[in-house]
This record gives structure tokens, sequence and C-alpha cells, in this order.
């Protein structure tokens, strides 16, 4: 709707995980290096941990498409899946044609695509977000996965991604021997307030607003307060902020703008 009067090429603030977008503050920035360098070094287990719209997904997505070639990659969305169908799914996200019918077969097959990727010089890692619905039995199936080894290193690089709810699932006890194979861990903390200012200018200038169109520092200092610095809340804030603003037929997002999208997003 509001394209075209802020001469926008497309919607700045779509809270679905597109790389282009994504901004890396200093905590993302460092979480992005945590990740490479836990895959590129072949550290077997990598965990990413943040609260709920921190950007992990968008974060993970955007390591996926830096690794290159050099590196096969999996990424699985939805974990509630039985032991069976995690490595039924694994194995198709791969590009393979699952064979057979049970963990004994996929496992054999896995096994034999890693060991055919390691001579080639290929490493492969595998992304599971939303790790904190996995249960106790499907952790375990994929601790099972890090034995899949040569005598110098890892053959799969595991990506545990999830809310901070992870942290304390995989306190449990019978989980010890998966905690203790996490080599790499990074928590993604919310942005801070000016971290907040550049994202949103990071996202407009990405959707080809130029200078059209700009927040002010008290219309952002608003919203900060109201999305706790959390990406996704920031992102839906400031859409319904942007179509105040063109309802107002303003350029310049102020408090009005930013107070209206509240009372938007509470429903009022």
């Amino acid at each position: 709707m509001y394209l075209d009067y802020y001469g926008l090429k497309e919607f700045p603030f779509n809270i679905t995980p597109d790389p282009r977008y994504l901004f890396l503050s200093r905590h993302h920035r460092e979480a992005f290096d945590h990740l490479l360098y836990g895959i590129s070094s072949r550290k077997g287990f990598i965990e990413l941990t943040g609260e709920v719209g921190s950007g992990k997904t968008t974060l993970c997505r955007a390591v996926l498409s830096h690794l290159g070639d050099s590196v096969r990659t999996a990424l699985i969305l939805n974990p509630f899946l039985t032991e069976t169908q995690l490595l039924r799914a694994i194995l198709q996200d791969f590009g393979l044609t699952p064979a057979g019918r049970d963990k004994l077969a996929y496992t054999n097959q896995l096994n034999t695509f890693l060991l055919e990727q390691n001579r080639a010089g290929i490493n492969v890692a595998l992304i599971i977000d939303e790790a904190q619905n996995l249960s106790v039995e499907l952790l375990e199936q994929i601790r099972l996965l890090s034995n899949l080894e040569t005598d110098q290193h890892k053959l799969l690089q595991i990506v545990l991604a999830g809310q901070p709810e992870l942290r304390e699932l995989l306190k449990q006890p019978q989980l010890r021997q998966l905690r203790q194979r996490i080599l790499v861990r990074f928590h993604l903390p919310p942005l801070d307030e000016d971290d907040t200012a550049r994202y949103i200018t990071h996202r407009l200038m990405t959707a080809g607003a130029e200078d059209r169109v700009q927040f002010e520092p008290d219309a952002v200092h608003l919203l900060f307060q109201h999305s706790g610095g959390v990406p996704r809340l920031i992102n839906a804030l400031s859409d319904h902020a942007l179509l105040a603003g063109y309802v107002l037929r303003c350029t310049r997002i102020d408090t009005r703008c930013v107070t209206m999208s509240i009372k938007q997003m509470e429903g009022q």
C-alpha cells in the first residue's frame, strides 16, 4: 500500500528470514562468526540460542548462503518428528532419496553419503532450527549421528538453534553426553537502542528507501521501548508505523506514527 509513497522497491519490514536483510549488530556478527568457525573447523556440535524473534533463523540462512560449494548443507525447520522421520528429512534435505524404511537403513545411507563427501573434500553441515522442541529421544538420536567420523574430524557438523529453553533442556542428566560434545556456544541477545536505529535504517536502505523516509530519534526510542530490541517486534511495529505515516501523509516517522502502530499491535 505504501511502497510508491515512500519510493520503496519492496516491504522493508517483512518478518520472513531473508538473509539480504540481515543486520550484523556486534552480537549478530559474533554469532555469525561462531557458526562459521564451528562448521568450518568441524567442531561437531554448535549451539545457538536467543529469544523468540531475535533473528536466529535469518542468521542461520545467511551462514548457509555464505558457506559456498565446499560445504553441503541441510536445514530442518520442523523438529516435531519421530526419529525415523528426522533421518528421512535429513536425507531429503541433502538431496538424497531415502532408501529403506527404518533408522538403520537411513543411518547407513547417511554414513555412506558423508564418507563420499569427505573423500571429495567437502564438509557437511546440518542446522536444526527450533531445537528447543526436540524430544530427549530425538536429541539422543542426533548425538549418535555425531559418531559418524574419521580419525581426524567429524563428518557431520550439527547446529542446534533454539530459544533459551534449549539450554535448560540440554542440562538434563540423560543428555550429559550430548552437552559435553557441544564445543561452540553463543547466546544472541536483543538489540540495544543504537542498534535498533541502525537496524531500521539498514532495512529501509535495503528496500530502496534512500532518503525519502526516516524514523525520528524520539520515534526510534519509543519503538525500542515497546519492542525490547527484538528484531521481529521491531519489524512489526515499524511496518505499522510506515502505514500510519502513509495515512498521515508524512515521510518522517514520528512518535504519532509509532503510537498508532503500538495501538494497532495491541488491538486498540
